[in-house]
């Protein structure tokens, strides 16, 4: 009969140390949320824009490009920054005036290059640390016939335009952010 009664008191005792701790958990502060490199990030999306190829005098083709950009929350958060501007910028400057892409050597294109000098230059730009990734969305090339042909709404049968990248899938482009 005792052993019976001290297993109910020993029963009882476990239960309540277990309730105890378990409200005491549910009701405890959240923690503060991680400072990972992820939640210091946020993500400025890049607008789609047309860079003219000339060549002999005379243009002949397009790029078409959109680039976003990770920078940091706590330096862009204040900032009034004509970021959408200085993207433009930085595309025609790198496009034209540097000549990173030669649609004559696509295979020799270094989209890492190509997002490593657009983050140095962006960064020296905005005098800081602000661009953390670029991400390449769309890095395309339309010839000058192809444009025309589709201006003037010719059945004419055209090519593609020649993807100079690939767009990364929301999937690659989170993985990549994590990194």
């Amino acid at each position: 009969m005792v052993k019976l009664v001290l297993t109910g008191i020993w029963v009882c005792v476990i239960t309540l140390a277990s309730v105890y701790f378990s409200v005491k958990m549910a009701t405890a502060p959240a923690a503060p949320a991680d400072s990972s490199k992820e939640s210091q990030l946020e993500l400025v999306k890049g607008e789609t824009i047309t860079v003219p190829i000339i060549g002999n005098g005379a243009i002949t083709g397009y790029f078409l490009g959109r680039v976003s950009y990770m920078m940091n929350k706590d330096t862009v958060k204040g900032a009034t920054l004509p970021l959408t501007e200085m993207t433009t910028d930085e595309l025609f400057t790198l496009l034209m005036g540097n000549k990173m892409v030669d649609i004559s050597k696509l295979k020799s294109f270094d989209p890492q290059a190509f997002r490593d000098a657009i983050k140095k230059d962006m960064n020296e730009k905005l005098g800081g640390d602000y661009v953390s990734e670029v991400i390449l969305e769309q890095l395309e090339y339309l010839s000058k016939e192809e444009v025309k042909a589709n201006a003037s709404g010719q059945q004419q049968k055209t090519g593609n335009p020649i993807k100079i990248i690939d767009a990364p899938s929301p999937a690659a482009a989170a993985a990549a952010a994590a990194h």
